[in-house]
């Protein structure tokens, strides 16, 4: 007698099922590593470019966004073009992972 509908070959099935979306989150991580996305800050003056992943890889700051009597300004702006970077990054996370993206730990 099967309890709860678990025969052999439904086991198999779910399995298998398991197995192609793992490799479709695989997938979706591999991409979301090697896609960058650039967040900036002041009209551009300061761009902060990350990994999907948010693996940071590039700083960039315009020469007239520094005022050596401004420091906090400069500071200010590099946190909001790295916040920018990051929220990018969430969003392509969510758009490439999906409801995936939280499935991450179950394998």
């Amino acid at each position: 007698m099967a309890y709860g509908g678990f025969g052999g070959g439904n086991m198999q099935q779910l399995m298998k099922q398991a197995q192609a979306m793992q490799r479709k989150l695989q997938e979706a991580q591999q991409e979301l590593a090697e896609s960058e996305v650039t967040g900036s800050a002041a009209g551009g003056m300061v761009e902060v470019t990350i990994t999907g992943d948010k693996t940071p890889v590039s700083v960039s700051i315009k020469p007239e966004a520094v005022d050596p009597d401004d420091v906090e300004m400069l500071e200010d702006m590099v946190l909001a073009a790295l916040n920018d970077a990051m929220k990018q990054a969430d969003d392509l996370s969510k758009e490439l992972l999906g409801p995936m993206g939280n499935a991450g730990g179950l394998f």
